[in-house]
């Protein structure tokens, strides 16, 4: 099994077919991102060339590679809005494994130390992530890699006919 990284500094189309491909999978969609209601959930999207060129301007996005094949990408934010624990130096990450063939086997783990790699690199001292309260396998990854819960945020996202929690956690490098 051959895993790598590549930061994306030139994206092209069939990246952006790819985000595309992994945005708007009802498997993914409660996963990476908060929905209101149902009607949010069922909505589907269409990153252009453009806006991930324009995404690039405050994400460092980095790509995660199986066996040559893009599989998912991972993220990180430095100081966004969005924090729960208003903490000058710190990334907020993402990382989404967005072909199935990637999930289960240890793909997800070898990417985030990558990126708190990348993160150290760039002299920030604290990761902050929040991951959905159904979302367990997430969550007992981060847990096993040292990250702790710092907060909640109830009613959050729209699953599964109901309101969950976003759980806030945090890990210092």
């Amino acid at each position: 099994m051959d895993i790598y990284f590549t930061k994306l500094i030139q994206p092209d189309t069939s990246i952006v077919e790819s985000l595309n491909k992994w945005e708007n999978n009802p498997e993914l969609i409660p996963l990476t991102r908060p929905n209101k209601n149902q009607e949010e959930l069922d909505q589907r999207g269409n990153l252009t060339l453009l806006d991930l060129k324009q995404r690039l301007e405050h994400h460092h996005i980095y790509l995660i590679h199986l066996n040559n094949r893009l599989i998912g990408e991972m993220n990180y934010m430095v100081d966004p809005e969005h924090l729960f624990k208003k903490e000058k130096g710190t990334a907020w990450i993402g990382i989404t494994i967005g072909e199935s063939e990637g999930r289960g086997k240890g793909i997800g783990e070898e990417a985030i130390n990558y990126l708190e790699l990348m993160v150290r690199k760039e002299g920030l001292k604290r990761i902050e992530l929040g991951v959905f309260e159904f979302n367990t396998n997430a969550r007992k990854l981060y847990q096993k890699l040292g990250y702790q819960e710092i907060g909640r945020i109830a009613d959050f996202t729209y699953w599964n006919s109901k309101k969950w929690s976003d759980i806030r956690m945090e890990k210092y490098l």
